[in-house]
C-alpha cells in the first residue's frame, strides 16, 4: 500500500501499489458534484473511495459507494475512518445490485467507469486494474442504466469518461435530459481525451455543449511543476466545486 495524499493532503489515501490507483479523474468527478448538503449521493464503482472522499470533504451529503472487488470496498471504508468521513461502502455488483441499494433512490449518482472495452485493450497483469480499466461483462450502457434506476425523479448522474465514447453515453442517457457536456483539455487548442457529462432523469431541457476547461497553462510542460491551470488547482488542491454551467 501506499499512503497518497489528495487535496494537498487534506485527505490521506490508502491505495495498493501495483493495482488500479486514482489520480485526477475521480477528484475532478467530486467536484462537478451539484449535490447540496444533506442530499443523498451513491457512487458507482467508488474504488477505494477517492471521489466520495473529495465530495464530502466539501459537502456533508449522505454518501454511500457501491465497488465490486472486496479489497477495494474494505479500502474505501478504511480511508473513510481515517479520514473521518461518514460514507455506507456496499461490496456488491452493479450488474445484480444488492437488495439493501435496490430499495432506495438517491439525488444523485456518480461514476467513474472503466475505460475500456475487452476486445480493443489487452488485460493488465493485476487483477485489480484490470477489473478497473477493462469492462467485462458489464458495458457502459449497462453502468449508465444502473444509475438511472437509482435516480429519483430529477436527479442527476455524473460520469467522467473518455472522449471517444460520448456517442454511447448519450445514447445511454436517453431517458434524461439537461444534458451538460463538459470537455476536459490538457492545454489550450488541444482535443479533449475527457468529458464530464451531466444529465437530469426524466427532464426535458436542451443539450448544453460547454467551452472546455483547460487544465494546463502554456502549450507544452516546460519547467518543474506540475502547471496546472488555476481552475484546476483549485480544485485539485484547494477541494473547489467545478460548477457545470453555461460558460
Amino acid at each position: 500500500m501506499t499512503d497518497d495524499g489528495f487535496l494537498d493532503g487534506r485527505l490521506q489515501i490508502l491505495q495498493p501499489r501495483g493495482g488500479y490507483r486514482a489520480a485526477t479523474d475521480p477528484v475532478f468527478l467530486a467536484a462537478a458534484m451539484r449535490a447540496k448538503a444533506g442530499e443523498s449521493v451513491l457512487e458507482l464503482g467508488c474504488g477505494a473511495g477517492v471521489a466520495l472522499a473529495c465530495l464530502l470533504h466539501r459537502v456533508p451529503v449522505k454518501a454511500t459507494g457501491l465497488e465490486l472487488q472486496q479489497e477495494y470496498a474494505d479500502l474505501a471504508r478504511q480511508n473513510m475512518v481515517r479520514n473521518e468521513l461518514d460514507a455506507e461502502i456496499v461490496q456488491g455488483d452493479l450488474a445484480a445490485m444488492p437488495d439493501s441499494l435496490r430499495a432506495q433512490s438517491f439525488d444523485h449518482v456518480m461514476m467513474n467507469p472503466p475505460f475500456y472495452e475487452d476486445f480493443r485493450h489487452s488485460a493488465p497483469l493485476n487483477a485489480g486494474k484490470s477489473v478497473a480499466f477493462l469492462e467485462g461483462d458489464v458495458s457502459l450502457e449497462s453502468w449508465l442504466s444502473a444509475g438511472l434506476k437509482r435516480l429519483k425523479p430529477l436527479g442527476w448522474l455524473t460520469i467522467i469518461h473518455r472522449a471517444e465514447r460520448l456517442d454511447e453515453i448519450l445514447f445511454g442517457l436517453n431517458r434524461a435530459g439537461d444534458t451538460r457536456i463538459l470537455p476536459l483539455s490538457a492545454r489550450s487548442g488541444r482535443s479533449a481525451r475527457r468529458v464530464i457529462v451531466q444529465a437530469r432523469k426524466g427532464a426535458a431541457g436542451p443539450l448544453k455543449l460547454l467551452s472546455p476547461l483547460v487544465l494546463h497553462d502554456g502549450d507544452s510542460h516546460r519547467a518543474d511543476g506540475d502547471d496546472f491551470s488555476q481552475t484546476a488547482r483549485e480544485i485539485l488542491r484547494d477541494g473547489k466545486a467545478l460548477v457545470i454551467s453555461e460558460r
